[in-house]
């Protein structure tokens, strides 16, 4: 089977719930999969699927949101997590990496676009990877296979509905 890398990027709601639904097919296939988040660090929903599952999941990020100039805190623990995802990619183990806001890490300069591009480029050869976050950059974008843009055409959160568990988080 040919292995490839997908985007899913824009500024519409659906980036990591296709991602999260993608790992469960993979899974329900028999396949291996990790699932790495980065700048995330607080609870979602999805953890506890896959713990229960029995999907590798790591979430790397911080519990505080970046506002601003990220705190070298913020950048020691998105390069952790490139290092962590460096070898789920590249160790053969893994038929499916998902690494879920690598795109915005790379947008608030916690990681290059070089780093990015070097890790998909060490990947083994039966390692599909998707990248996921906002504002993709067009290099990632050309390096991709499948890119995907999710649109916000409208939403609810500009009526003032925060964040609902098991839907947002």
């Amino acid at each position: 089977m040919e292995m490839y890398v997908h985007v899913y990027t824009g500024n519409g709601k659906g980036k990591t719930t296709a991602a999260i639904g993608l790992a469960m097919r993979a899974f329900g296939a028999g396949l291996h999969v990790s699932f790495i988040q980065f700048v995330k660090g607080r609870y979602t929903s999805e953890m506890k699927s896959f713990e229960k599952l029995g999907i590798e999941f790591f979430q790397g990020g911080r519990p505080e949101f970046i506002i601003g100039k990220p705190a070298k805190e913020d950048i020691d623990a998105a390069l952790n997590t490139l290092n962590y995802a460096r070898e789920r990619v590249s160790c053969g183990k893994y038929d499916l990496v998902i690494l879920d806001e690598i795109n915005i890490a790379v947008y608030l300069k916690l990681l290059t676009e070089n780093d990015v591009i070097d890790l998909v480029n060490s990947r083994s050869e039966r390692t599909e990877i998707v990248l996921t976050g906002r504002y993709a950059t067009d290099r990632i974008i050309e390096m991709a296979d499948l890119v995907t843009e999710m649109k916000e055409i409208k939403h609810y959160y500009t009526k003032g509905v925060q964040q609902r568990v098991g839907i947002e988080v």
